[in-house]
């Protein structure tokens, strides 16, 4: 799936932490219902084999609502199961070595937190990137809240579009109005919702205001 900064808009980040009464997959596709324009299978915990089999059926889902998949870290697992792309963080891979391994026609996407960082990542080949933690992170314990101020400089910074990550839901996300991302990478803002697709419908628009493609 060729990349386009629109799959940014709203991009879910999967976290077991909050799968109760519903699997991750039908988690996943009640956000998917909602409108999520990309998704990430992010598995800190499960083996290799777990997580594949895992990625397979998230492969599947995706593809029926037309939506890239990106998996966390592992260039392995997002091989084995042919997803859209990969996201490594900056102590996981160097982005040049990522995009050797995934070759030309795969998604990459590195996080920065710094605008030295973002230029780096962009120039080894990098096709965006997750900056944060723009509010806190319910799901990171030891991240550190990015002011919006450095958001918008590492926006500035690089010609690839930005992603914003970090505690970002429906009652913030307009706080980010201004700051040139192209879209917004949410976990707990979605999926600890009692109603996942309300949630993540009410996120989109929100986020099209944002980024200017909505009223608001």
């Amino acid at each position: 799936m060729k990349f386009d900064r629109s799959m940014l808009l709203l991009y879910a980040v999967t976290d077991r932490t909050w799968t109760g009464k519903m699997t991750l997959e039908q988690q996943v596709e009640a956000a998917l219902q909602g409108g999520v324009t990309m998704v990430q299978l992010r598995e800190k915990e499960l083996g290799d084999g777990d997580f594949l089999e895992e990625a397979v059926k998230m492969r599947s889902l995706t593809k029926a609502y037309h939506v890239p998949l990106i998996i966390n870290d592992s260039i392995k697992i997002a091989l084995a199961c042919d997803a859209d792309g990969v996201h490594v963080g900056q102590g996981d891979m160097e982005a040049g070595k990522a995009r050797s391994l995934i070759g030309p026609d795969k998604i990459l996407g590195v996080t920065a937190k710094t605008v030295e960082q973002a230029v780096l990542a962009e120039k080894n080949g990098a096709d965006y990137l997750g900056v944060g933690a723009v509010f806190g992170s319910k799901t990171k314990k030891d991240a550190v809240p990015m002011t919006v101020e450095r958001l918008k400089a590492i926006a500035g910074a690089v010609s690839i579009p930005i992603v914003a990550i970090g505690g970002i839901s429906g009652e913030n996300v307009l706080e980010l109005k201004g700051s040139g991302i192209a879209g917004a990478a949410v976990v707990s803002g979605i999926f600890a919702a009692g109603d996942i697709r309300a949630a993540a419908l009410n996120l989109l628009g929100k986020i099209k205001i944002v980024t200017g493609q909505g009223e608001g």
